[in-house]
């Protein structure tokens, strides 16, 4: 019997592993025969940790202009000068962050809600106009093009038949026997929730700013004590390899996002584009979302000229289609691929994939993803071709 257990090396790890493996397959079993209910544990799981991981993303953004201010702006500071030295160059780049943050967001909703405001303005005065002035134009066209009389006169008679105040009741009638109270209510509970998760999201990551080495200290002496050392070692250099792809990420995006926003101000003030300033900050906006972002700010760059000139929006659509392709092509494979080390080919790639599986989401977590599985790879495939001893000819 004791040469059946030795044969079969059933060791104290190897053991643990097998209860953990049953554990794993038990749990897994009961999940997929009660998906309602585990569906509704994860979700009540993730609201009470939502604060937490809207701080902890908030906190990472954060982290890249505050350790720009605090390496650059704030470099005499030396911590070896004492604590206090090291504490005051860390609050100093916080506070500072938040300023910059705060006024970047505050100036971005002071240019472009009041546009937005005059343009939703302008088209309720347009639409009681249309109803006088869509009749006359269509009389025009049958001038112009007699040819085409009947079917003018068709469609003069469609429009001219529209009962407006039936329309109007009808919304009436909806907003009044729809469930519009109770769809208020849990819209209102939702915002006060929401805005409640980011207060309280704000405050947990302005605490990891500022204790952020001891944080990561703590955990590190927590891996260490319950791990085995050298997975220990390997998660770590995972875990810091996939925060310096996500930093290099987020600041070549913004980088990308304000050429982009740049070059269009510059063309659309050359070519005496109506809202120039509006729109190229919207672009620059949405062009945070990468490769297919910008296309939000173009539909309602596009909707805001239309209001004033049809033909200068047809030629701002123009516009953008020749420097999306010149920002799609050149600019955003260069700046963002190089910024986290991914050839453009894998960029294009993890952009169409993220955006496959996850949306917006998809696309904003594939390239830092792949910039780390393509790292490790890389690694692994030279390791693996030194240790089988391959010349280096055979590869090239």
């Amino acid at each position: 019997m004791q040469e059946g257990f030795k044969a079969l090396n059933l060791n104290r790890d190897n053991i643990l592993k097998i209860m953990g493996l049953i554990l794993f397959t038990v749990l897994l079993y009961a999940g997929l025969q009660n998906t309602k209910l585990f569906a509704d544990a994860l979700r009540y799981l993730f609201g009470l940790m939502a604060p937490f991981v809207i701080g902890g993303c908030i906190a990472f953004v954060l982290n890249v202009p505050m350790r720009f201010f605090e390496t650059k702006l704030f470099s005499r500071l030396k911590p070896a000068k004492g604590k206090r030295a090291g504490k005051a160059k860390r609050i100093f780049s916080l506070i500072l962050t938040l300023v910059v943050v705060g006024g970047v967001i505050a100036i971005m909703l002071f240019l472009i809600v009041p546009e937005l405001y005059q343009s939703f303005s302008a088209i309720g005065r347009e639409m009681s106009y249309a109803r006088v002035r869509i009749p006359q134009l269509l009389d025009e066209a049958t001038a112009l093009l007699p040819m085409f009389e009947s079917e003018i006169a068709s469609i003069k008679d469609s429009f001219l038949n529209v009962d407006w105040k039936a329309i109007g009741s009808m919304l009436m009638e909806f907003f009044r026997n729809g469930n519009i109270l109770s769809n208020t209510v849990s819209i209102a509970t939702s915002v006060v929730s929401g805005f409640a998760n980011a207060i309280i999201g704000i405050v947990f990551a302005i605490y990891i700013l500022l204790q952020k080495e001891n944080l990561g200290r703590q955990f590190r002496r927590l891996f260490y004590a319950f791990l085995p050392e050298k997975q220990v070692d390997r998660f770590l250099m995972v875990c810091g390899l996939t925060s310096s792809s996500f930093n290099s990420f987020l600041s070549g995006q913004c980088l990308e996002a304000f050429i982009l926003g740049m070059m269009f101000f510059v063309s659309m003030s050359v070519f005496q584009m109506p809202y120039a300033l509006v729109i190229a900050v919207l672009i620059g906006i949405t062009a945070l979302i990468p490769i297919f972002g910008a296309f939000i700010g173009c539909i309602v760059g596009a909707f805001l000229i239309l209001i004033v000139s049809p033909i200068k929006a047809l030629w701002f659509i123009v516009l953008f289609l020749v420097l999306q392709q010149i920002e799609g092509n050149v600019i955003y494979p260069r700046v963002v691929g190089s910024s986290v080390g991914l050839p453009s080919i894998w960029v294009l790639a993890a952009v169409t994939l993220g955006a496959s599986l996850g949306g917006v989401l998809g696309i904003l977590f594939a390239i830092p993803v792949f910039s780390v599985i393509y790292t490790l790879l890389r690694t692994d495939v030279r390791a693996r071709i030194r240790e089988r001893g391959i010349a280096e000819g055979k590869i090239k």
